[in-house]
């Protein structure tokens, strides 16, 4: 027994208070993001996603395939004017805007998947980031093209702003309320998805290693350290970011690889469950309805495609041309969800943390039929952990260091993606700031306390309803995107558009 876990039992009743509270106060927001279509399984806001996705795919002729190694040369700077105005470098705006979405997501929410799903659960969320490419490079095209730029060489930008200017330039109404209502969600977003979930998830797995004590003192611990960042400003985050995303991404990845690689014999297999899991109905929990909506679902929640939250990072970027942020941008689901939540995935299939019936090959379910049962019996962050930890018994302690890091730079990033949301409803100032900041930790210590299940539903809810109304405005405004678009690839094959030194 730790010395923590022999705290007294009043410290120990804190969490079960804040988790019962929270729960009893969001369940009524939670169940109409998640309502099904009448006679049907299928949650709407999935489909709302899936939907999306495949006419931005369509609609820019697969824009995220043609412009991938460009994206490529442009955060390499091969392309950057230091002249133009803005406050971070490609690089800097993907890895912050990364450090939001590779993020626990990609540990605890693939687990989360395939142990409703099964291993098909895999291949609709490789689709989905395929798909949400195209989605990401409409919203950061958008972002970009209507920012504001201030005289202090600051900017703002994000899902707000082009909901105003692009809804009055083209004539459409409707800009300021949908504008009203994303900052709404943005904020609602941030301590969700990008703050409780990460501090949630961050102190299951420092118990699973350490031993059981209070989530509140984990989540008071986290909530100093992100302020003393945050109180920064962007470019203090951004500093931080381009640190920590690559090490935590070579950590974790690293790992990953090397577990795959001791396994080589069981890839092929692990790709058949994927597939085959993906279109057959094999025991799992919904069948390939199941699968699909859960992959989809994942997907959405780690890489946040449609969402609208990482055009408010790439809004800073320091550039004149606003396509080349779109093409920046749509690494990002590439990078989060087809290589580290595939990598994720196929290390839980490889080392058998599933378990299956010996003489019908199908998964066993639980007792309460939610869930594939597991070896362990272990989901989320968990089930992540014993599927490493399989192969090296030391690495749940590395994985802490990951899942911490993973944590604290989604919940940076989200900070300022909050805190834009909440300067545009409520006006620029410092102390209108250090209110959003002091808020923004509060909530990370309740996310620390609450219960898991409570605390994604919620987290999910609060996402999804942003790329609600974000989406709607990429529709309407998609035709402006397409004309920067077409304009910038004809003046980059002219020549005009050059590389600098």
């Amino acid at each position: 027994m730790t010395l923590l876990a022999t705290l007294p039992a009043r410290a120990q009743g804190l969490d079960t208070a804040i988790d019962g509270f929270f729960a009893a106060t969001t369940g009524w927001f939670v169940s109409i993001i998640f309502s099904n279509f009448p006679g049907t399984s299928f949650p709407w806001i999935v489909a709302w996603l899936v939907v999306g996705a495949t006419v931005f795919t369509i609609y820019f002729g697969f824009i995220q395939f043609r412009a991938f190694f460009h994206s490529i040369a442009l955060v390499r700077g091969d392309y950057s004017d230091p002249n133009d105005a803005g406050e971070v470098s490609h690089f800097q705006a993907l890895t912050t805007a990364l450090s939001g979405t590779v993020g626990l997501g990609n540990i605890a929410g693939v687990a989360v998947a395939i142990s409703i799903g099964g291993p098909g659960a895999t291949f609709w969320m490789i689709l989905a980031g395929l798909l949400g490419m195209a989605s990401k490079f409409t919203e950061c095209t958008l972002g970009v093209k209507y920012r504001n730029e201030y005289a202090d060489g600051t900017v703002s930008g994000g899902p707000m702003y082009y909901m105003v200017k692009g809804f009055k330039e083209r004539g459409l109404p409707g800009g300021k309320l949908l504008a009203v209502l994303f900052a709404i969600f943005c904020i609602l977003g941030s301590f969700g998805g990008g703050n409780m979930f990460q501090a949630n998830q961050a102190h299951a797995q420092i118990t699973n290693v350490v031993g059981a004590y209070p989530g509140w003192i984990t989540g008071v611990i986290m909530a100093v350290i992100v302020f003393l960042v945050i109180v920064g400003g962007l470019k203090s985050i951004a500093s931080v970011t381009e640190k920590v995303v690559p090490f935590m991404a070579a950590i974790y990845v690293g790992t990953a690889l090397i577990i795959i690689v001791m396994n080589y014999t069981m890839i092929g297999t692990a790709f058949t469950q994927i597939f085959v899991g993906a279109f057959t109905n094999d025991g799992v929990v919904g069948g390939m309805i199941g699968a699909l909506i859960q992959g989809f679902r994942r997907a959405a929640f780690s890489n946040e495609a449609g969402v609208g939250s990482a055009a408010i990072a790439h809004s800073a970027v320091r550039t004149k041309e606003p396509t080349t942020e779109g093409f920046v941008s749509l690494l990002e689901p590439f990078i989060d969800t087809v290589v580290i939540c595939t990598m994720t995935a196929l290390v839980i299939i490889i080392t058998g943390q599933l378990i299956s019936d010996p003489t019908t090959g199908l998964f066993v379910l639980n007792e309460a039929g939610t869930h594939i049962q597991t070896v362990t019996g272990n989901t989320g962050v968990a089930l992540t952990s014993d599927a490493f930890s399989s192969a090296f018994g030391w690495f749940g302690y590395v994985l802490v260091l990951a899942v911490v890091l993973f944590a604290f730079s989604t919940m940076i990033s989200w900070s300022y993606y909050g805190l834009k949301a909440w300067t545009f409803l409520f006006g620029e100032g410092q102390t209108k700031e250090l209110i959003f900041k002091i808020l923004f930790c509060v909530f990370v210590v309740i996310g620390a306390a609450s219960g898991f299940d409570s605390v994604i539903d919620f987290s999910d809810a609060a996402i999804f309803a942003m790329a609600v109304v974000n989406i709607i405005a990429l529709y309407l405004l998609m035709p402006i995107v397409k004309t920067e678009m077409n304009g910038y690839l004809a003046r980059l094959k002219s020549g005009q558009i050059r590389k600098y030194d």
